[in-house]
């Protein structure tokens, strides 16, 4: 089974970015004002869908989160993180994940099982989770700026409040999950 994974899985990551692709091809075809409200937006979901599953899919097939040196996941001013996370409201989101999907008991228990083993897979996991966003969230970044830089305003806008929920917002949780997780470890 796990070789469909490592097969199939990197496909789904290439349509996906063939999909990005001639999105951005068609939006740069037309005008800024080629698109209603309700259009822009749409075009800003499917692009953030689609670039975050990109990382998402090759994640869950291959270990990405080797990708970036181990000092990367090291929290070197845990104060700092901790003012960032009160200060963009990032528990809320986390009260949102837990309602609706991680707080169901059999979803958490793929993650952690109360085990020393359990603490090392969510380690894992976090890291993998944490470098599919923020590969993501760096690559919606930089598209939304050639999109402000072609004057198309409004999708930026979209784009970049889509990239900061769905992207940048689990990046923070994943690393105030570390800090936590340290202390656990230290114990």
């Amino acid at each position: 089974m796990k070789w469909i994974k490592k097969i199939l899985f990197p496909i789904f990551s290439l349509f996906l970015l063939q999909q990005s692709i001639e999105i951005m091809k068609q939006v740069m075809a037309s005008g800024s004002d080629d698109f209603t409200t309700l259009e822009t937006l749409f075009v800003a979901f499917l692009l953030a869908l689609y670039i975050t599953g990109i990382f998402a899919f090759i994640g869950f097939a291959y270990p990405t989160n080797r990708i970036l040196p181990a000092a990367y996941y090291k929290i070197k001013n845990p104060k700092r993180l901790k003012q960032v996370y009160q200060l963009l409201g990032v528990k809320y989101f986390r009260a949102f994940l837990l309602a609706f999907f991680w707080g169901h008991k059999k979803n958490a228990r793929k993650y952690f099982n109360g085990t020393r083993s359990g603490l090392k897979n969510f380690i894992y996991q976090a890291n993998q989770s944490e470098f599919g966003h923020f590969a993501a969230f760096i690559t919606i970044t930089l598209l939304s700026i050639v999109l402000l830089i072609q004057s198309y305003l409004l999708l930026f806008i979209f784009l970049s409040a889509l990239n900061i929920i769905a992207n940048l917002y689990p990046v923070i949780l994943q690393r105030y999950h570390r800090i936590r997780i340290e202390k656990l470890r230290l114990n």
